[in-house]
């Protein structure tokens, strides 16, 4: 028996943190990209579930991070069905590619760990857990996602996950905001540092550095909107998914944020 339904819009927000109208935009969005057409693991065999009842189904299991013995009863299938589920319906979640861009925009990046049990990517990490490192630029005015990176292993320093995560080239020629993590990468705007002989900074330089911290908190507010979906704070499914799950996760940001 399903005891969860998109059909029942009471559901929608609590799982989702979508409004109903954002939720059926977004249904759209994922038909649109193919949703529709993914047949059940085999050629010809239909999906238990309706397209909307799939995308729900994601939703909620990113949000609330249960097990798929779980998650799979709440929708009346099985749990090997959510597994189906979540892999054809999650990276048609993903966000998609910034194709224009005003000239003055600022993009700010930081990076989060997300604890993930897939060692094959995984690394001992300074949360004191095996972590992966995922690099999240924002737009600085609007607050959007505008680009998410590759995971790497969590002991790699953002001066480096900034460059090998592939999110340097994708903010290629705009300015880019980061803290004082990014040394080495000559085109990201870091606060001045103090200085090695112990004198202290200039009035001038302090009060650029109060500036940056302020608007660079942005992208920590972000990070944190973005773990209110659980998933991010254990991972437990193959690492390489991870990609299409921050992706994802960062879409359904901006569109909670949008309003």
């Amino acid at each position: 028996m399903q005891v969860i339904s998109a059909s029942r819009s009471e559901w929608i927000s609590p799982f989702t943190g979508l409004e109903p109208g954002q939720f059926r935009k977004l249904v759209r969005v994922v038909a649109e990209r193919g949703g529709e057409e993914i047949a059940d693991g085999r050629p010809g065999r239909q999906w238990r579930l309706d397209l909307p009842d799939r995308v729900l189904l994601v939703a909620t299991y990113w949000r609330t991070n249960l097990t798929m013995r779980q998650i799979g009863p709440l929708f009346g299938v099985s749990h090997s069905a959510a597994h189906r589920v979540i892999d054809t319906i999650g990276p048609l979640l993903a966000l998609a590619p910034v194709r224009r861009r005003r000239i003055d925009q600022v993009a700010i990046v930081d990076g989060t760990l997300v604890p993930t049990r897939d060692r094959r990517l995984a690394a001992p990490s300074k949360n004191y857990r095996y972590s992966t490192n995922v690099q999240v630029a924002i737009d600085a005015d609007t607050r959007l996602v505008i680009a998410t990176g590759d995971p790497l292993p969590g002991n790699r320093n953002d001066c480096t996950a900034y460059r090998d995560s592939g999110i340097a080239a994708t903010l290629a020629g705009r300015p880019v905001m980061a803290d004082g993590g990014y040394q080495g990468n000559p085109g990201v705007i870091m606060p001045f540092r103090k200085r090695r002989d112990g004198q202290p900074l200039a009035d001038w330089q302090e009060d650029l550095n109060a500036g940056h911290r302020k608007v660079r908190a942005r992208v920590e507010h972000t990070l944190a909107r973005m773990k209110v979906f659980k998933i991010l704070r254990d991972y437990r499914r193959a690492a390489h998914t991870l990609n299409d799950t921050a992706s994802g996760i960062a879409n359904l940001h901006n569109i909670i944020l949008i309003g």
